[in-house]
């Protein structure tokens, strides 16, 4: 029989003629068997933690046998107990060592549908999905390709300008061992931070926006409105990637368009963000709570339709599957669209937008779950 560590499928061994029970014990060897994996070592690992809480809130484990494997940053793996709390404790691995995990593998293997639930690398940039692909396990989300270059957002870019998909304007820098100007057509130009100052104000105009290539959650991202902001915006975004992407700032409404589906990809009606701070960092995001959303979002109809259209054909451009949050900016004096980036595995909280603009479209949080498993099933 299935050994379930905590998933909600615990039933009373029947006696001999207790035929009740029997259809009890037959229908709980028929359910399908689904572990929410979350943590691991990303900057957005208590996001992550906070999206997997709400998904085993809402998922219906009257249809799902349900389990939970938490991965600490120390990538130690671990059958997750449904006390959040505890995970604020330092020692939280020392208190659990029980539960710890010692073949992943087998253990993955005995899953009908796994559900990543990670932002972030590690687990949103194909690492997981290449896994679990070897394992032949389902899962649900983006497969590795798409996550991959998705959580790249160089990468993506050159994705996208292929698909003639409206972007800002940009400059790639590397910052490994000195700092390269990587060209328009990937030639690597060695210089100085004053000399990619001198490129972004031959190429851009101040504002312009520092981004890690590899990150999510805005982790990493400042705005720079000169040359000596510019210059630190670089070294703090190297922190977290030495490939960093400087776009051009736009003066824009922000929208996101949730999409749904394998072959036949669907797109939700469209939100907009009201950021509390000048722009939708981590802070803005997690932290602040005047910042909103609004859905629908204050755009005219013809906007909307065009956007959600976008939507889908960035997500086709990247061989997108499963799901995904495509963000938009709109410029407030012309209504030009511009695609910012595709997050293959968005948040999944109670704030959400991924789950808040399906609610908009009539689908429930739970039933939303249901779609996204079933459709890998």
């Amino acid at each position: 029989m299935f050994d379930s560590k905590y998933g909600m499928g615990f039933y009373p061994v029947p006696g001999k003629d207790d035929f009740l029970s029997h259809k009890i014990i037959k229908r709980w060897i028929e359910l399908k068997k689904v572990v929410i994996l979350f943590g691991a070592d990303s900057t957005e690992h208590i996001v992550s933690c906070h999206s997997a809480q709400f998904i085993l809130k809402e998922i219906d484990k009257k249809k799902y046998l349900v389990d939970a494997i938490y991965i600490t940053r120390n990538q130690e793996w671990y059958y997750f107990d449904y006390d959040f709390s505890s995970l604020n404790q330092n020692e939280w691995e020392q208190t659990h060592q029980n539960d710890k995990i010692s073949n992943i593998l087998e253990t993955l293997k005995k899953y009908d549908v796994v559900f990543p639930v990670f932002h972030g690398k590690y687990g949103e940039d194909g690492c997981i999905q290449g896994l679990l692909e070897l394992l032949k396990v389902p899962y649900v989300g983006c497969k590795v390709l798409a996550s991959g270059i998705c959580m790249d957002k160089v990468y993506a870019k050159m994705i996208f300008e292929k698909a003639n998909i409206n972007q800002a304007k940009a400059v790639v820098v590397n910052a490994k061992n000195g700092y390269t100007y990587v060209d328009e057509e990937l030639n690597h130009i060695s210089t100085t931070i004053e000399g990619i100052c001198k490129i972004v104000n031959e190429k851009l105009k101040y504002p312009v926006f520092v981004k890690p290539s590899n990150s999510g959650s805005s982790v990493g991202v400042s705005k720079a409105e000169n040359d000596e902001e510019l210059k630190n915006s670089i070294q703090e975004a190297a922190k977290y990637d030495k490939e960093i992407l400087i776009e051009q700032g736009i003066n824009g409404k922000e929208i996101e368009c949730a999409v749904l589906g394998m072959d036949d990809v669907k797109a939700s009606c469209v939100g907009q963000i009201l950021s509390a701070d000048e722009f939708y960092d981590y802070d803005s995001k997690y932290k602040n709570a005047e910042s909103k959303t609004i859905i629908p979002a204050d755009v005219s109809k013809e906007i909307s339709e065009k956007i959600r259209k976008t939507a889908i054909k960035a997500f086709k451009a990247v061989k997108g599957s499963g799901l995904a949050r495509v963000d938009f900016f709109v410029d407030k004096e012309t209504d030009e669209i511009y695609l910012n980036e595709i997050n293959t595995m968005p948040g999944f909280t109670n704030i959400s937008m991924y789950p808040k603009l399906w609610e908009n479209c009539g689908l429930t949080y739970s039933e939303l779950l249901d779609r996204l498993i079933e459709q890998e099933l």
